[in-house]
């Protein structure tokens, strides 16, 4: 119901974290990284957020809480610790800069992965990171089953081998977003998904952590 959502995202997804496992999430809409984050920041403390996206997902709310301000609300309420987060692949603007250290899309293809993924293990070094990454951070050639695609994105090869390299960074938690396979009549999008989602378990895995 959406007057429980956060309510319940948050209890179930604390109670999972308490319990001493690892959370992976799967959306549905962007929004649940609100309580996510929530539930994590309860756990562990103000997160460092890397973001993977098309949107910055920090716009003032012009009435209901949405989508596209879930990660200003969590800001506000000092569950991301900006100075040490990261948005990766943007390609959309928005005039509130929040502070958070933006890698867009194009300067992703300008600097080349080895570049882009250095920057990023530097800047989140030593921190709780908490992974967010929706699916519209690739280009719609490579995920077309998503509600707000956005042109000159990420390559799917491009995404994973970012991903790959991110196994010495402390990741307390992921969720996966934005997926609607109605959009896509070949399981494009899902297949690109599913594999984000199998490497992020191998992360875990690769670091001994328990999952």
């Amino acid at each position: 119901q959406p007057e429980t959502i956060i309510s319940s995202i948050y209890e179930q997804s604390l109670a999972i974290i308490n319990s001493g496992a690892s959370l992976l999430s799967i959306g549905g809409d962007h929004f649940i990284s609100y309580p996510l984050l929530k539930a994590h920041a309860e756990a562990f403390g103000p997160l460092s957020l890397l973001q993977f996206d098309a949107h910055c997902d920090t716009w003032q709310s012009i009435g209901e809480f949405d989508h596209g301000t879930m990660f200003l609300r969590a800001i506000k309420e000092g569950l991301i610790n900006v100075e040490s987060s990261v948005q990766v692949g943007l390609r959309t603007h928005n005039h509130d800069d929040v502070g958070i250290k933006q890698i867009t899309s194009p300067q992703i293809h300008e600097k080349g992965i080895s570049a882009v993924l250095e920057e990023i293990l530097t800047h989140l070094k030593g921190h709780n990171v908490y992974l967010s990454f929706d699916i519209d951070v690739l280009d719609p050639a490579f995920a077309p089953g998503t509600g707000t695609p956005v042109s000159g994105g990420l390559a799917s090869w491009q995404v994973l081998e970012i991903l790959r390299g991110l196994t010495s960074l402390n990741m307390i938690g992921f969720d996966l977003v934005e997926v609607s396979p109605p959009y896509d009549h070949a399981e494009i999008t899902s297949i690109a998904a599913a594999t984000v989602i199998h490497d992020l378990i191998c992360i875990k895995a690769s670091q001994k952590v328990k999952f």
